[in-house]
Parts: structure tokens; C-alpha cells; sequence
């Protein structure tokens, strides 16, 4: 079995049509132990309002899409024990601290983030967490 955290740019192109849609949604596959912190929810909430917003999507589409995020699978973890070394990195990338609470998470789990956040990615691979990051995209489809 593999363990990943996957972020909210990934979670995203298991609900709706995106580029790299096709590798992220191999992620769901029952050998894979899949962990996200519970942030998750509120960010992929916001990409589908922004959806409904520009009228990409009707709200019970969103809110069905959602549900299915919250009934996949994924393990939610609490953010708290996190949030003072998901800042500590922000501070050091620089990076928001909403991105750096997932790569405290998978260096915390020891396996690795799977992002489609390329600056991020470019940010996290640069530095000490690079073995903790891999590219969406560089997954087999």
C-alpha cells in the first residue's frame, strides 16, 4: 500500500474535469492510503463556489461534488498540531500557510504530497522537503 497527502489542487481533479484529471483520480485506487489535513474541505468547498460563481457549475452540482470529497476515503487529520511548523515553513519558502500545512503533514506521516499547485511544487522542491513533493502530472495515467 502507498500513503499520500494529497492537496486540494489534486482533490479537485477527482470531482471535476482538469488538466492532469486522469493521473489524480489514479490516486483513488483502494491499495492507496490517502491523508489530507481537514483545511481540505474548506478549499475544495471554495474552488466549487468559484465554479457556481462564474456560472461553470449549479450549486447542487457543487454541493453533490462536495459530498462525494467528504464520502471518498480520504483521511482527514486535525490542522492544529500542524499549524506552528506549517507557518515556520511559509515564513522560510516564502509560501501561504494553507499549502504548507499539507507538506508538514506528509513529512509529519513520512510519505509524500501529491500536488498540482506548480508554483508550490517548484517552491517545496527546491529546498529541504523536495523527497516529500511529487508533481501530479509525473504520475502513471
Amino acid at each position: 500500500m502507498s500513503r499520500y497527502v494529497v492537496d486540494a489542487s489534486v482533490a479537485v481533479k477527482w470531482l471535476l474535469p482538469e488538466p492532469h484529471d486522469k493521473a489524480a483520480l489514479t490516486l483513488l485506487d483502494s491499495s492507496n492510503e490517502l491523508l489530507a489535513p481537514e483545511l481540505i474541505i474548506a478549499e475544495v468547498g471554495s474552488a466549487l463556489w468559484k465554479r457556481v460563481r462564474r456560472d461553470e457549475m449549479d450549486p447542487p452540482k457543487a454541493q453533490a461534488a462536495l459530498r462525494a470529497l467528504q464520502t471518498s476515503g480520504l483521511i482527514l487529520r486535525p490542522m492544529a498540531p500542524l499549524i506552528d511548523a506549517a507557518l515556520e515553513l511559509a515564513c522560510g519558502l516564502p509560501h501561504n500557510i494553507y499549502d504548507c500545512v499539507y507538506a508538514v503533514l506528509a513529512v509529519d506521516c513520512d510519505c509524500r504530497l501529491v500536488t498540482a499547485d506548480a508554483a508550490f511544487h517548484t517552491l517545496v522542491r527546491r529546498g529541504p522537503l523536495a523527497d516529500h513533493v511529487v508533481w501530479v502530472g509525473s504520475l502513471p495515467n
